[in-house]
């Protein structure tokens, strides 16, 4: 399994890293050994909301091959989603069989045209402006997944978009190993 995880400037880092974390940890702990994923951007480099520096490994590659893909949130979203050619290949992510994304990355789901009948979230100060995109935006869940597409809602969502993700991979013990091992308790479900 091979992820995308598609990064910008202006990005919300918590949003990226709070699913980084859960999701590297199915490889180094050994639960899915075969996981892997490139950052991938339109530039060698983005700085994040505050100004944090990051060197992605691929620069605009095509997103179809991916098996899995996530789009984190912030400041950033709000110019991508006029931004024909960050777009363009965005849609280059068609074939992708899951498509994931939290927080405002929603917005970029929905504006590439992702979300066209489905249900979806996102940062709870966002809902109207996903409306036009999706069938129904769901305020009171942190995670929403509807036919191959997963949203979850604010920022600190991501660590609860994280551990599903695991869950759906290799099952909920070792998922329950994974928490363990972050010593977070999330919310109970």
């Amino acid at each position: 399994m091979k992820a995308a995880y598609l990064l910008f400037d202006g990005l919300t880092l918590l949003d990226f890293s709070g699913l980084y974390d859960p999701l590297s940890r199915l490889r180094s702990q050994g639960h899915l050994p075969e996981f892997d994923w490139d950052t991938c951007a339109m530039t060698p480099t983005i700085k994040d909301s505050f100004g944090l520096k990051i060197t992605v490994d691929k620069v605009q590659p095509d997103l179809g091959g991916y098996d899995l893909l996530f789009i984190p949130g912030g400041f950033g979203t709000r110019g991508l989603q006029e931004d024909q050619a960050f777009l363009a290949w965005l849609k280059t992510a068609g074939p992708v069989p899951l498509k994931t994304s939290v927080c405002t990355g929603a917005l970029l789901l929905g504006a590439a045209g992702f979300l066209a009948g489905h249900r979806a979230t996102t940062h709870f100060n966002e809902y109207q402006t996903l409306a036009p995109f999706c069938a129904a935006v769901v305020r009171e869940e942190v995670v929403v997944e509807d036919r191959g597409i997963i949203t979850a809602g604010a920022v600190a969502s991501s660590l609860d978009l994280g551990l599903y993700l695991c869950r759906k991979f290799v099952g909920p013990e070792k998922t329950a190993l994974i928490q363990t091992s972050m010593a977070y308790r999330g919310e109970e479900r």
